[in-house]
């Protein structure tokens, strides 16, 4: 056993608080967030079960938390509100403040403009 997973093997909790496993070495029963939605659920307010350590040169370790999958729930399902919500907050990133447009793609928030309103003089040379 490497001293770097020994580092992060810790199954009853004594050194973390919660039962710590080493990246890629979590057991069965156990799913990240995004593996819950991958399958299409959610914590649903449950409290963490535990979480994988990966060690990383220089910084502290990265963290992922595991939840329990038979408690978890499965995802909300989307409302026509939310749907038209989601949809005007985007039409909203897209449209450019100074010429009113629909830019085809999310503005910049570097830019806070489209491309050609940004840098007319080299559309001008184009």
């Amino acid at each position: 056993m490497s001293t770097t997973f020994g580092k992060c093997y810790d199954p009853n909790g004594s050194q973390f608080g919660i039962p710590t496993y080493p990246w890629r070495y979590a057991p069965e029963g156990l799913a990240t967030r995004r593996q819950l939605r991958a399958r299409g659920l959610r914590p649903g307010g449950q409290p963490v079960a535990a979480q994988v350590l990966r060690p990383r040169y220089r910084r502290g370790p990265l963290t992922a938390y595991l939840y329990r999958i038979d408690r978890a729930k499965p995802v909300r399902p989307m409302t026509p509100g939310k749907r038209a919500a989601l949809a005007k907050a985007m039409c909203a990133r897209r449209t450019c403040p100074a010429c009113q447009k629909d830019a085809g793609y999310v503005i910049p928030t570097s830019l806070g403009m489209c491309v050609p309103c940004a840098y007319p003089e080299e559309q001008c040379a184009a």
